[in-house]
């Protein structure tokens, strides 16, 4: 039985919409994409020197382990060049495994659920979008839950309703 698994994508360098679009695309190749947030266009967080993001979500459905998946997001993200630089600088796009069912991995170069994600508006606001009810299976809050109680004030605007579900 496939398992339900989240990802984050951003994209501030050149057309941003279509990178994120074309990293849906992608991940749509190797999994069942089964529901795609609006875009949000995002103040960046972290390092302030650079332009904002375009960011979303996706709810896929996948047979791949979490690090099988990862290798996924890695190789959709050179695919589409990014290159690593700055931390939590400009990007082409950035996918991130943001919940794997209800599993917590640590492990050297994945750790799922997100370290970051109850803490950013930029990926409650997409999530919540799309899956209200999804559980954060260390916080045991869903998304609509953590969402309302963000302290974040980082500027989150929907600017392109993308919003599709199966």
């Amino acid at each position: 039985m496939p398992i339900i698994a989240y990802i984050g994508l951003g994209s501030n360098r050149g057309d941003s919409k279509a990178l994120v679009r074309d990293a849906v695309a992608r991940l749509g190749r190797a999994v069942n994409v089964l529901a795609v947030s609006s875009l949000y266009a995002t103040e960046a967080v972290g390092y302030h020197d650079q332009d904002d993001f375009i960011n979303a979500v996706v709810k896929i459905g996948t047979d791949l382990s979490p690090r099988e998946l990862l290798r996924l997001c890695l190789a959709i993200e050179q695919e589409l060049g990014r290159t690593r630089t700055v931390r939590w600088g400009p990007r082409t796009i950035d996918l991130d495994i943001l919940l794997y069912g209800d599993q917590r991995i640590s492990e050297s170069g994945l750790i799922i659920p997100h370290p970051l994600m109850a803490e950013r508006r930029f990926v409650l606001a997409p999530l919540a979008e799309i899956a209200p009810e999804a559980v954060h299976p260390e916080l045991g809050r869903t998304a609509v839950e953590l969402l309302a109680g963000l302290t974040d004030s980082h500027r989150v605007i929907k600017c392109e309703t993308e919003t599709r579900k199966r």
